[in-house]
């Protein structure tokens, strides 16, 4: 009768202290359980909607950085090769058809004058034609110029205009690309594409590259990638546009029973929560819990309200996003759940590795009680 009370009381110890340790909390883990982020849901009085993840979820959901460029950008034409502009640089050759000519000394056949740089306000100087209007013109126009004001002074002068690069009509390109510099627009180089080429192309993976296009007071960003796939965001560049190479600067958080737990940068442009969790290892084989894998987002409220389907929510709301792996079409609609920067990607802990830890730790407590009593009795 005695062992029976005896280990009457034992199952009774055992069972408080199973409570105990459950009711304390003290059971190490990496995170919330399922109970504990479902108790904290607005259904359950909390401050965060708790959605399972459908087609239709996915579909209202799939929102990506919208980039591109303007109609400003995208109308802006080709800038002429041959057009002057200030701070361009000229090399003009004349000759004269006397012995004793105006811009040189006796004999000489032509003068040479180089490095004829275009002022700010666009006017050039030559010797006994006067301050010339350059800005605007092409080398054939001021040629024409320069002759009729010669031919006041000296008989049928001939005259060669040439452009040589100046910083007339230059673009910066700074970011990872292969040689960062201040380039000058030719005519092989009048587009974004064939300036990023001279430039030496980018050097990260494209599939993250981002180029950002700043002309005076507005900007205008694509994907790398998006340049070559369509031809209108090819834009046609202009002098004093400046251009940044980066790499995509989005980002998740990935927490719980995943291979890392880490702040994790995208890898491509469209980033679903299925590759998401295979850029962190996937679920632990030992502890992670297939059914339990959650999205936290602030989700906007235009969003929000069509995922609920309310139309009374103002503001950024907070949102739990739930993919359950185990059902027929749960990798299905893992695969299509668009991940968006900021997100944190959550995976609790299988039920059985709470209770293995339980029981670990009521063993390894019942271990020192049994050899405290043991010290005891001595």
């Amino acid at each position: 009768m005695k062992s029976l009370e005896t280990r009457w009381a034992k199952s009774v110890a055992l069972l408080a202290l199973t409570a105990l340790i459950a009711s304390c909390s003290i059971i190490p883990r990496p995170g919330p359980s399922k109970r504990e982020i479902y108790a904290g849901s607005v259904q359950k009085e909390g401050d965060a909607f708790v959605v399972a993840v459908n087609d239709r979820v996915t579909r209202t959901t799939a929102v990506v950085p919208a980039l591109g460029f303007s109609d400003s950008f995208k109308n802006a034409g080709e800038l002429g090769s041959d057009t002057i502009r200030p701070g361009d640089i000229l090399s003009l050759t004349i000759w004269e058809n006397v012995d004793k000519p105006l811009l040189g000394p006796e004999g000489q056949v032509a003068a040479i004058l180089e490095e004829v740089q275009v002022d700010g306000a666009g006017f050039i100087f030559v010797p006994y034609a006067g301050r010339i209007r350059a800005a605007g013109n092409t080398p054939e126009g001021i040629r024409r110029i320069i002759s009729a004001k010669l031919e006041e002074q000296t008989p049928d002068p001939q005259v060669e205009v040439r452009r040589a690069a100046g910083d007339g009509a230059t673009v910066s390109l700074v970011g990872t690309v292969g040689a960062q510099g201040v380039y000058p627009i030719e005519r092989p180089t009048r587009t974004l594409s064939t300036m990023l080429a001279n430039a030496g192309g980018v050097t990260i993976v494209p599939e993250i590259a981002q180029i950002t296009v700043l002309r005076g007071n507005t900007s205008g960003k694509i994907w790398f990638q998006d340049l070559y796939e369509n031809p209108q965001l090819d834009i046609a560049l202009r002098g004093g546009d400046r251009i940044l190479v980066e790499e995509d600067t989005r980002a998740f958080t990935a927490l719980g029973a995943t291979g890392t737990q880490s702040r994790v940068n995208f890898f491509t442009k469209d980033l679903s929560a299925i590759e998401a969790i295979a850029q962190v290892g996937g679920l632990m084989a030992t502890t992670g819990d297939p059914t339990g894998v959650f999205v936290f987002r602030n989700e906007a409220d235009a969003i929000s309200n069509q995922v609920l389907g309310r139309s009374d929510l103002v503001g950024a709301q907070r949102m739990v996003y739930v993919l359950d792996l185990t059902k027929p079409n749960g990798m299905f609609m893992a695969r299509d759940f668009v991940i968006r920067d900021g997100d944190t990607l959550y995976v609790t802990e299988a039920p059985i590795t709470t209770w293995n830890k339980t029981i670990a730790a009521i063993t390894g407590t019942l271990t020192s009680a049994d050899t405290l009593s043991g010290l005891g009795s001595l």
